[in-house]
C-alpha cells in the first residue's frame, strides 16, 4: 500500500475539521493499551523493526526545530511522512494473519487520509532541511544509517510528536 506523496493542506474552517476528525481517529486507535497490546504483547520479547536514523522522530526534535522558527506545516509534514514510512515498514513484517496486521492497516489508511489533507507539502512550501528529511525518509535512502528500534517505541514517539503538534487546534 503506497501512501500519496502529494499532501494537502485545505484552507478553511471545514479543512481543518476534517483534519481534527483524523487526529481524534488517530488518538482513539494509538491508545497506550492498543500500542501495548499490538505492538508489544503480539510480537517476540525484543522484538525490532530496522528503520532509517531520520523515522525515529522524537518529541525533543520537534523542539528543537521550533526553536529553529521552523513552521508548523513543515513539521506536521515531517511526522506525516515518518510515520506513514515507519507503519509501512511495520506492516511488512507483519503476516496477515498476525494479531497487528489489521490495527496497522488501519493506521496506515488514518494516515492516508491525513495525506490527502495536506497538499502544501511539497518542496516549496516546507522548509528546506525538513524537506530533505522528508525526501531521505520517503525515497528509503540507502546510505542514511539503520537503527533497530522496537516497534511499540516508535509509535510512542507518533503519539507523543502528534500531541505536541495538533493539541492546540485540535482540541
Amino acid at each position: 500500500m503506497a501512501l500519496r506523496l502529494s499532501f494537502a493542506l485545505g484552507s478553511g474552517a471545514a479543512a481543518m475539521q476534517k483534519e481534527c476528525r483524523i487526529i481524534k481517529a488517530l488518538q482513539n486507535k494509538l491508545t497506550y493499551q492498543q500500542r501495548l497490546q499490538y505492538m508489544k504483547h503480539y510480537f517476540p520479547i525484543n522484538y525490532t523493526v530496522n528503520v532509517q536514523f531520520e523515522e525515529v522522530l522524537r518529541a525533543s526534535n520537534i523542539t528543537r526545530l521550533r526553536d529553529e522558527n521552523v513552521s508548523e506545516l513543515s513539521l506536521r509534514c515531517l511526522w506525516l511522512s515518518v510515520n506513514s514510512q515507519v507503519l509501512l515498514k511495520i506492516w511488512a513484517v507483519l503476516l496477515e494473519k498476525h494479531p497487528s496486521w489489521e490495527y496497522i492497516q488501519d493506521l496506515c489508511l488514518l494516515f492516508e487520509q491525513l495525506a490527502e489533507e495536506y497538499e502544501d507539502c511539497n518542496q516549496g512550501k516546507v522548509d528546506t532541511n525538513v524537506w530533505d528529511v522528508v525526501e531521505q525518509v520517503l525515497t528509503s535512502d540507502a546510505g542514511s544509517s539503520q537503527k533497530a528500534v522496537y516497534p511499540k517505541v516508535l509509535l510512542d514517539n507518533c503519539v507523543k510528536v502528534m500531541r505536541m503538534l495538533y493539541s492546540e487546534s485540535c482540541e
